[in-house]
C-alpha cells in the first residue's frame, strides 16, 4: 500500500508542478493541444503503468518527456505506414483554408505541424529543449548528420513558408519600386 502511495504522490506532484510545461512540450511536437493532452496522458500511463518506486519529480519528468517524444514519433510512423497501405484514404497534411483571412495569418505552430515528425522532433529538441546536435542524435537514436539534415530541412521549409505569405502583390512590390528607381 505504501509503494502505491509513493508513486501516486510523485504523479500528483509532477502534474501539479510541471503539467503545463509537459503539455506545452507535447503541443510543440504534435501541433495540436488536444493531441498533446492525449500524448501527455499516454506518457504518464506508460511511465507509471507499473508500480515505480524511487522516482523523484525531476527524474519522473525526464521519463515522461521521453515517453511523450517516443509516442509522437510512433504516431508519425503509424500514419506513414497507414498512408502506404491505404493510399485511397490518404488526406494531404496541407489543406487549403476556406477563409482568405486565415491564409494571410501565419502561425508558428501551423508551420511546425507541416513538418515531418523527425524534423519537428529535431527542431523542438534543439530550440525548445536547447539540446546540442549530438544530444539530439543520442536522444532519437540517429546519427548527428541525420539530425543536422533534419534541422536544415525543417528550418528551410519553415523559412520559405514564413518569408512569403503567398500574395502576388507582396512579390511585385519590390520590383515596382526598383523599376521606378530606374525610370527617374
Amino acid at each position: 500500500m505504501r509503494a502505491a502511495a509513493a508513486w501516486e504522490g510523485v504523479v500528483t506532484e509532477l502534474v501539479a508542478q510541471r503539467g503545463e510545461a509537459l503539455l506545452r512540450y507535447a503541443t510543440l511536437l504534435c501541433g495540436s493541444r488536444d493531441d498533446a493532452a492525449d500524448l501527455v496522458q499516454d506518457a504518464l500511463v506508460r511511465t507509471f503503468g507499473r508500480l515505480r518506486n524511487g522516482f523523484s519529480v525531476e527524474s519522473a519528468e525526464a521519463y515522461v518527456r521521453r515517453a511523450i517524444l517516443n509516442g509522437h514519433l510512433d504516431g508519425g510512423r503509424r500514419s506513414t505506414r497507414w498512408r502506404r497501405i491505404a493510399p485511397l484514404e490518404y488526406r494531404p497534411d496541407e489543406q487549403d483554408s476556406p477563409a482568405g483571412a486565415t491564409e494571410a495569418r501565419l502561425d508558428l505552430h501551423e508551420e511546425l505541424r507541416k513538418l515531418t515528425p523527425r524534423e519537428r522532433a529535431c527542431l523542438v529538441l534543439r530550440y525548445y529543449d536547447d539540446l546540442k546536435v549530438d544530444d539530439i542524435a543520442e536522444t532519437l537514436g540517429i546519427s548527428s548528420g541525420a539530425v543536422k539534415r533534419y534541422l536544415s530541412d525543417g528550418l528551410a521549409k519553415m523559412a520559405i513558408s514564413l518569408a512569403d505569405d503567398g500574395t502576388v502583390e507582396d512579390r511585385l512590390t519590390p520590383r515596382k519600386e526598383a523599376s521606378r528607381g530606374h525610370r527617374i
